[in-house]
């Protein structure tokens, strides 16, 4: 047997071997075979397309430098092995990338499906708790400003600076309630408009807790 042969026997156990081993990690996790197992079965088809060229490469060499003619015979018995190896790495492949995303899909589904159901809960609790729809509208509502300082007068009723986030929502005359978790101190009517900010008054029914700086502004949800 020649260094050729023994060359071409040595790489055919190693990669037998190793194609092996990529079946039997298959079967033990396929289901959930993690990233690292596609990143090495993806290595492991490159490296036979490699070794394919490799040998083939090599064998030329080898009839180039002895001066006699190439035995198709073997080669082509050879070339089928590769060729089988590459073919059964990738059918691995293909079926650990389907099974993976036939699970991702699944997952989807299943969320949307639990998102769907617990929106229908929330509306069925609604229908027979108000105080729970309004709690929601409120903490749904778009933030308009943040207070920045709220000054009490006695005689004029007293007035809040505040920071506007959305200024096509606010002009002179806007009617802001402040938010303040899921309820609702109060509301301000805004009289003035500058580019640092806005300023606002209380309107009647503005209670005895004062807005305080960083208490949210939005506009008042249709209860």
């Amino acid at each position: 047997m020649d260094t050729m042969k023994l060359l071409l026997g040595a790489t055919v156990a190693l990669l037998l071997g190793a194609l092996v081993m990529s079946w039997q990690g298959m079967h033990r996790g396929v289901e959930n075979a993690p990233a690292e197992e596609l990143d090495r079965l993806r290595k492991q088809i490159a490296e036979l397309r490699a070794e394919q060229d490799r040998i083939q490469l090599e064998k030329q060499i080898q009839q180039l430098k002895a001066g006699t003619p190439e035995t198709p015979a073997a080669s082509s018995a050879e070339m089928e092995e590769m060729k089988a190896q590459l073919a059964a790495q990738q059918a691995a492949l293909a079926q650990i990338e389907a099974r993976k995303a036939e699970e991702e899909r699944a997952a989807r589904d299943a969320k949307v499906a639990q998102d769907e159901e617990g929106l229908l809960n929330q509306r069925d609790l609604e229908k027979s708790d108000t105080e729970l729809r309004r709690a929601r509208m409120i903490a749904e509502a778009l933030l308009i400003g943040t207070v920045q300082e709220y000054v009490a007068d006695a005689d004029y009723g007293g007035f809040a600076t505040f920071q506007i986030h959305m200024p096509e929502q606010v002009q002179p005359g806007t009617i802001l309630a402040v938010r303040r978790k899921t309820g609702i101190l109060c509301q301000l009517k805004v009289s003035d408009v500058t580019p640092e900010g806005g300023i606002a008054n209380p309107l009647p029914g503005f209670g005895a807790v004062e807005p305080k700086p960083g208490d949210e502004l939005i506009l008042p949800p249709p209860f």
